[in-house]
C-alpha cells in the first residue's frame, strides 16, 4: 500500500475514532443534561454561541491551515503562531469580560453577564493547544488527539452531569465547557512533547498571514452567519425557542459536523501531498466525495425520518417540537461535506482568495434569505437554510471544475446514487415507523429498516461506493 494511501486510511480510522468517540460521549452526556434542565438554560448558551465562536476564529486567524499548507514550515514558523495566538486570546477575553453587562443588556437576560464571563476563559484555554493541534494535523497523527478529546469529554462529561442534578441549571453546561477546553488542553501539551521557542519572527508571521488572513476572513463570515440564527432567534422569540433551535441544530449537526471535521482534517494535509499533479489531484478528491455522500445521505435523511421518536424517547415530550426544526435542519447540513471538500480544494492549491470570494458570495445569499424568512416564523427559517445550502453547493463547486476540472455536473453525478439510496431509505422508514403506536419501537424498527434496505439497494445495484466503503474497513 502507498504511503498515501497508509496516511490516508489511517487518518481516516483515528479522526472517525476521535470525532464519533468523542462526540458519542458528549452525545450521551448532553441527552441526560437535557431530561434534567430546561429548554431555557440552553437558550441561554445559545445567545453566548456567537461572540464564542467569533473570538475563536479570531486566535486561530487562519494560522492553522497556513502551517499545514506549508511545505517549508520550520520552528520558528510554530513559536511565531503560538505567541500570537495567546496574545489575541487574552485580548479577546478582557473584551468580552467587560462587554459582558452590554450582551446581557441586548438579549434582557442578566444571567448573561457571568456566563460570559466564564465561558471566555475557554478562549485562552484554546489558544494555548492550537500549535499542538496543527503539529498533529501534519503529522495526520488524529490517534493523539482522540485519546485528549475523549479523556476530556469523560472528565467534563461527569462533572456537568453531577451539577445538573444538583440543582446548578444553566452554570452546568457552562462549567462543562470551560473543564472540556481545559482538559484537553493539558492533555494535549503531555502528548505532544512540543515546546515553543522564545522567539517571534515578525518576517514568519507576514508569510503565514498572507495566506492565513483570507482564510480568516472566510472564518469570520462563516463563523458569523452559522451563528446568526441564534442572534436573530434569541432577540425575536423566547430563549425557549432558542433551546429548541439549538438542540435541533445540534442534532443535525452531529452526523453532518463530525464527518465534515473528520473530512477537512483528512483530506487537507493528504491532498496538498499531491498538490502538484492535477489528475491524481481530482481521482483523489472525487473517491473523498463519492465516500462522503455514502455515509452522510442516509445518516441525514434517516434521521430525518426519525426525528419524531428520536427526541421523545431520548429528552422527553417537553422537546418535541425540536423534531419538527430536526427534520427540516437535517437536509440543509447533509450537504456540509460536500461543501468542505470543495473548499479544501481551495486551499490545497493555495488559492485562499477563492475561498474568500466564495464565503462572501454565499453569505449574502444566505442572509437574503434569512431576511425573507424572518417574518414567515422559525419553521420558515430553517425551509431558508435548505435554499441556502443548495445555493452554497451550486458556487463551492465552480472554481473546483475551474482549477481540476470536477464541476457541478460531475460532481452531482458522482452523488446521485447515494442520493437516491437515502431519499428511498427515508420513504421506506418513515412508512415502516407509521406502521407502530409505540415510539420506542418507532425508532428501532426504523433504523433496523433503514439499515437493511440501504445496504440491500446497494448490494442489488452494484454500488462502487459500497465496495470502497467495505474495501476501507477491511483495510484497517
Amino acid at each position: 500500500m502507498s504511503s498515501l494511501k497508509q496516511k490516508t486510511l489511517s487518518g481516516v480510522l483515528w479522526s472517525c475514532v476521535e470525532r464519533f468517540s468523542v462526540q458519542g460521549i458528549q452525545f450521551v452526556i448532553m441527552v441526560i443534561m437535557a431530561r434534567i434542565l430546561l429548554p431555557s438554560d440552553y437558550g441561554m448558551i445559545g445567545m453566548l454561541a456567537i461572540f464564542i465562536a467569533i473570538a475563536q476564529t479570531l486566535i486561530d486567524s487562519g494560522f492553522s491551515n497556513a502551517l499545514i499548507q506549508k511545505k517549508d514550515r520550520s520552528e520558528i514558523d510554530y513559536s511565531t503562531v503560538f505567541y500570537f495566538n495567546i496574545a489575541v486570546g487574552i485580548v479577546l477575553y478582557f473584551i468580552l469580560f467587560f462587554s459582558s453587562p452590554l450582551i446581557a443588556r441586548f438579549y434582557n437576560t442578566p444571567e448573561l453577564t457571568g456566563l460570559t464571563r466564564v465561558l471566555a476563559l475557554n478562549l485562552f484555554i484554546n489558544s494555548l493547544a492550537v500549535v499542538q493541534r496543527a503539529i498533529l494535523s501534519i503529522k495526520i497523527d488524529f490517534k493523539t488527539q482522540a485519546k485528549a478529546s475523549f479523556s476530556a469529554a469523560i472528565i467534563s462529561g461527569i462533572v456537568g452531569i453531577v451539577m445538573a442534578y444538583t440543582g446548578f441549571g444553566v452554570w452546568s453546561l457552562a462549567v462543562q465547557t470551560v473543564l472540556n477546553a481545559f482538559v484537553n488542553t493539558v492533555l494535549l501539551w503531555i502528548f505532544s512533547k512540543w515546546i515553543p521557542l522564545k522567539v517571534f519572527s515578525f518576517e514568519s508571521f507576514k508569510k503565514l498571514f498572507t495566506f492565513g488572513s483570507k482564510l480568516l476572513a472566510s472564518g469570520l463570515l462563516d463563523t458569523i452567519y452559522r451563528n446568526i440564527y441564534t442572534i436573530v432567534i434569541g432577540k425575536k422569540f423566547a430563549s425557549t425557542d432558542l433551546g429548541y433551535f439549538t438542540r435541533a441544530d445540534q442534532f443535525a449537526q452531529f452526523p453532518s459536523s463530525n464527518l465534515t471535521g473528520i473530512i477537512q482534517r483528512v483530506t487537507f494535509p493528504v491532498l496538498s501531498e499531491i498538490q502538484d499533479d492535477d489528475e491524481r489531484l481530482a481521482h483523489a478528491y472525487r473517491k473523498f466525495l463519492r465516500l462522503s455522500a455514502y455515509m452522510i445521505f442516509p445518516l441525514m435523511t434517516g434521521l430525518a425520518a426519525v426525528a419524531y421518536p428520536f427526541i421523545n424517547c431520548l429528552l422527553t415530550e417537553k422537546w418535541t417540537f425540536t423534531a419538527l426544526l430536526l427534520q427540516i435542519l437535517c437536509f440543509s447540513y447533509m450537504w456540509y461535506p460536500v461543501h468542505a471538500i470543495n473548499l479544501n480544494l481551495l486551499q490545497v492549491k493555495g488559492r485562499s482568495d477563492l475561498f474568500l470570494k466564495l464565503e462572501i458570495y454565499k453569505k449574502i445569499m444566505g442572509i437574503v434569505v434569512l431576511g425573507v424568512t424572518i417574518p414567515l416564523g422559525l419553521v420558515a427559517m430553517c425551509w431558508g437554510t435548505i435554499i441556502a445550502s443548495l445555493f452554497s453547493l451550486v458556487i463551492n463547486t465552480y472554481y473546483t471544475g475551474k482549477l481540476i476540472h470536477v464541476g457541478l455536473f460531475k460532481q452531482l453525478r458522482d452523488l446521485s446514487p447515494a442520493l437516491f439510496y437515502s431519499l428511498t431509505m427515508a420513504i421506506v422508514v418513515y412508512l415502516t415507523t407509521c406502521l407502530f403506536a409505540d415510539q420506542l419501537l418507532q425508532l428501532l424498527i426504523g433504523i433496523i429498516t433503514g439499515i437493511i434496505y440501504y445496504l440491500l439497494v446497494s448490494y442489488a445495484t452494484k454500488s462502487q461506493d459500497l465496495k470502497e466503503f467495505l474495501l476501507l474497513i477491511k483495510r484497517k
